[in-house]
């Protein structure tokens, strides 16, 4: 018992209060109770002098019984040297906000955790804090809080434990573990009955479903109740158990704990809680706690305990089985059973882990039985392609696998906990695990050795197995056995094969294919007239001796994407009109390829063509009807001079082309033809490696282009006017260029200009100038400037050597200047900057006193000198977590290499209002500092010159 007394002067204190006052302090002295005063419109010091008001109405009862003023007036001070709460101090007065930090404060204290009562909180008391903090306990309302997470991830104990600590504090409470077993044991009215017996105290019997909610909700929904239901895993259990907030009275709280997130964004539960996994030194406190024998301890225990709290990684069941297992173990078990773990697993831990892929639909088992074997740790979009090819529906299935705790996205990848990893593979060995011709997926090379050492005709049709991964780059003696082996499964939709070309001839695909991924495997002759995989949606080949991928015309309705890499001796591609789906095509480093079918301008799906490295290749097909193209790239052929024929008998189809990407190395023999103008929707163009001089057309009719790239045009005489449009100019080792003119008069969103690597240019000074007036214009931005040459760094004072600087900021300064530009000497293609707090303080013009970079006239024409100028602004900071306007000095410093580095503001301009989101960024290419990393006290920024618009997304 932790009492709280309050005392108000407005009240005369009876001297009933006042034998109460002394009795309450004598418990606190006699059983060591917590007292708590609150002083109500009076102050500490009257209260303990009985001066004042109060001390007026003391005086009173002090005058009425003299015998018992010394005991009260010791009580008094007693109470009064107690810290406290004084109203009048907390929260400006506020009486709500008074009374919910009483509240709280009182809960607080009421339910201290107590990890040694219950040996399973190791590693779950700040787990348990911020769920209580979520429950918002002794705030009215009704509250429902989830949590969700891998089975054996600690979701029970943690809920149990709670509502251990918690129940005290309302009318009645309850707890129905298993919910998800209870159910399919006993239904849901049984459920119901247990509720309401529980809370009405009598024996209740329910006769259907809807009546049970109705009486719940007539029962609690005046009562402040605590209920928790336990291991949830389905959206009819929490309709018939807690249907919603109405049910229950003010200040009741409803605790879930599920696998399925998805449960808890339905049923509109008010917090969701993802329950974290233990860290490794909280791991290791919970086996010790189940393994360890000080009766006989195992020699090199802390070894082998490393051993299994790694294999457990942070899952508090496995640490509990294994731990208990081994508890009376000597070494030569405990080494046994974690080799025997490599192969076998426990089956304790997988038959909790299996009951959720018991409760997936079956694509949604195959999903997670694909990811499980060959896609962990695979980009999301990689994983996608192959499933999306297998007709599994990935989008839907992948979020469903995530929902419920067995699948997880770490930075755009798919990833799983180890063990659920190791659940899988144990579901796919079934009761086979030796005998990998009985498995439905095969992905470990000793399995594949393995099979290869028999019989090849062992494989029939009635084998299940259906998708394969291999890589044997050593050359194995297998891979001829292999091949047959490949050749007899008819059941096979996913084939991924990666080993070293041999001039021998693999056999027969199955037609069941939907996915071909095949590096090195032998392939001479084209396909057969009898490989009709009418499945597949996705061919890549590579580093293969075929002539051709098949002869003639061979209809493939479903196929998408057809990648033909390092085909050694392909001389010409198949005809494209028997693929009506085919939207990705791609041909690299063919070394003998002379001709691409002419079909392929009818093409009308095809949305990607790249075509790059074929030495021979000397003519793309005219384009007529590839209505869908969206980016088209001809890189490192040389052969090629001429530009793709564009056939305009379709204007419209000509404009909806939004993206042209051309590297081709050599076009002094030919012009680009003015119909490219026609492509009025163009984003990207590259025009990078080519001999032209001039452009004999307008850019201007690119109304929507936002990157040009004329990188290593060296014989290019001067720029273009370029588009109004355009955000991003790479000119890089265009070494005939030594003017920018007034090319770029019309631009309005210009940020990115690399001329790095080139010759000097005269006019540096004016692009930079009128850069920054584009940059002024937009609250949220950047600039990056790259030039050769260090004529405009000269006149950047004071420009320090090497790479750090502080810069002293004036009053207001957040206010009066709209962001800072940096000059620096670096010889790199990214520049990293961080920035950070300082205390320095210094008078040389803002920045501090070390040597200035000191220059010989020749340096302002060093075509060895590269300088980066770089705004920021600060619209383009304040969101984060660093900014902060009461900063008096910041320390900036660049990357080790950086020849000299310096800073400054830039006063705002002088004009009415901000454009706070330009228009032209509309179309979803809105450039963003790239902030590496953020804190209270330092930031860090990359800047480079971007590839593609991707990279400025």
């Amino acid at each position: 018992m932790k009492p709280f007394l309050g005392v108000n002067p407005s009240v005369h204190p009876s001297s009933w209060c006042l034998d109460e006052l002394a009795h309450i302090m004598k418990c606190k002295e006699d059983n060591e109770l917590v007292v708590i005063p609150i002083f109500y419109d009076v102050d500490p010091s009257d209260v303990r002098k009985q001066q004042g008001d109060f001390g007026i109405a003391f005086a009173q009862q002090e005058a009425q019984n003299s015998n018992k003023a010394q005991l009260w007036r010791n009580a008094l001070i007693d109470a009064s040297n107690i810290a406290g709460w004084e109203p009048k101090h907390v929260a400006n007065g506020h009486e709500s906000r008074i009374i919910k930090e009483i509240v709280e404060t009182i809960v607080h204290r009421l339910s201290p955790l107590n990890s040694e009562a219950n040996e399973d909180l190791v590693g779950m008391k700040t787990r348990i804090q911020y769920l209580k903090s979520q429950l918002e306990i002794g705030l009215d309302g009704v509250r429902m809080v989830g949590i969700w997470g891998v089975g054996g991830g600690g979701k029970t104990t943690l809920a149990s434990s709670l509502y251990m600590g918690i129940s005290c504090y309302f009318e009645g409470h309850h707890i129905i573990e298993n919910v998800r077993e209870e159910t399919s044991k006993h239904g849901l009215k049984k459920l119901q009955e247990n509720i309401l017996s529980a809370f009405s105290k009598t024996d209740v019997k329910v006769h259907s479903i809807d009546l049970g909610k109705n009486m719940i909700k007539c029962i609690l929904c005046r009562r402040k109740v605590l209920l928790v239901l336990d291991d949830v895993d389905d959206l009819s259990q929490l309709e018939a158990l807690a249907g919603s907030h109405s049910w229950f009275g003010s200040g009741s709280r409803v605790l879930i704990t599920t696998r399925d997130e998805h449960l808890l964004r339905t049923h509109k539960v008010d917090e969701v809680s993802h329950v974290r996994l233990l860290s490794d030194d909280e791991a290791m406190q919970l086996f010790n706690k189940h393994a360890y024998n000080k009766k006989e301890p195992v020699e090199d225990y802390e070894t082998l305990s490393l051993r299994v709290v790694s294999y457990a990684a942070g899952l508090p069941l496995a640490l509990k089985v294994l731990g208990s297992f081994l508890f009376d173990k000597d070494t030569k078990a405990w080494m046994s059973t974690l080799d025997r773990l490599k192969d076998i697993p426990e089956t304790e831990i997988v038959d909790k882990l299996k009951i959720s892929y018991d409760g997936l639909k079956v694509v949604e088992k195959e999903i997670f039985l694909d990811i499980a074997c060959f896609f962990r740790r695979w980009k999301k979009d990689e994983a996608m392609e192959i499933l999306e090819a297998c007709d599994f529906h990935p989008e839907i299935g992948i979020e469903v696998l995530r929902q419920k705790a067995l699948v997880s996205i770490v930075d755009g990848r798919l990833d799983m906990h180890d063990l659920v990893q190791e659940m899988g593979h144990y579901i796919v060995r079934g009761k086979h695990p030796n005998n990998p011709h009985k498995h439905s997926r095969i992905w470990k090379s000793e399995d594949i050795n393995n099979m290869c050492l028999g019989d090849a005709t062992m494989v029939n049709e009635n084998d299940r197995i259906e998708a394969i991964k291999y890589r044997d780059y050593v050359g194995s003696q297998h891979r001829l056995q292999f091949c047959k082996i490949v050749s007899n499964l008819k059941k096979l939709r996913y084939l991924k094969v990666s080993m070293a070309p041999e001039h021998v001839e693999g056999t027969f695909l199955s037609n069941e294919l939907r996915y071909i991924d095949c590096d090195g495997y032998p392939l001479r002759s084209p396909f057969p007239a009898s490989f009709q995989p009418m499945k597949l949606v996705v061919l890549k080949l590579e580093n293969n001796f075929q002539k051709e991928v098949w002869k003639g015309c061979k209809r493939l309705p479903h196929l998408k994407v057809l990648q033909l890499v390092e085909m050694k001796k392909l001389f010409r591609t198949p005809d494209f009109d028997g693929l009506p789906c085919l939207q990705k095509l791609t041909l690299t480093s063919c070394p003998k390829l002379e001709e691409i079918h002419q079909s392929l301008g009818n093409h009308k799906s095809l949305q990607y063509v790249t075509v790059q490295h074929c030495n021979k290749l000397r003519m793309f097909p005219a384009i007529v009807h590839m209505e869908k193209l969206k980016t088209l790239k001809i890189n490192y052929c040389g052969n090629i001079v001429v530009f793709p024929k564009i056939v305009k008998t379709r204007r419209q189809f000509l404009r909806s082309l939004p993206k042209l990407d051309r590297y081709t190395r050599h076009f002094k023999y030919a012009e680009i033809p003015s119909s490219i103008t026609e492509f009025s929707n163009l984003q990207e163009l590259h025009l990078g490696f080519n001999d032209f001089s001039r452009f004999d057309f307008s850019l201007s009719q690119f109304t929507r282009l936002k990157l040009l790239n004329l990188w290593r045009c060296k014989k290019l005489l001067e720029l273009p006017e370029l588009p109004s449009s355009l955000i991003i100019l790479n000119a890089e080792w265009c070494k005939s260029i030594t003017t920018f003119g007034d090319c770029h008069k019309n631009c309005r969103w210009l940020c990115q200009v690399s001329l790095k690597y080139g010759s000097i240019i005269s006019d540096g000074h004016k692009l930079l100038e009128s850069m920054l007036e584009v940059c002024l214009e937009i609250e949220n931005h950047y600039m990056v400037l790259q030039l050769t040459g260090a004529k405009i760094a000269m006149g950047f004072t004071p420009l320090l050597r090497w790479n750090r600087c502080t810069l002293q900021l004036p009053e207001n300064w957040c206010n009066d200047y709209s962001g800072f530009l940096m000059c620096a000497l670096s010889p790199y293609d990214g520049l990293n900057v961080r920035i950070s707090m300082s205390d320095e303080r210094n008078d040389t013009n803002g920045m501090d006193s070390r040597s200035n970079v000191f220059w010989e006239e020749s340096d302002g024409n060093s075509v060895f000198i590269c300088i980066w100028m770089v705004y920021v602004s600060f619209g383009s900071l304040k969101q984060s977590v660093w900014w902060d306007q009461t900063y008096k000095a910041l320390s900036f410093e660049a990357q080790l290499g950086c020849e000299g580095f310096g800073v400054r503001l830039v006063e705002k301009k002088s004009r009415s209002g901000i454009k706070e989101t330009p228009t032209i960024y509309s179309s979803g290419y809105t450039p963003t500092l790239n902030i590496r990393h953020e804190s209270r006290s330092a930031l860090s920024m990359y800047f480079s010159m971007p590839r593609t618009l991707k990279d400025v997304i």
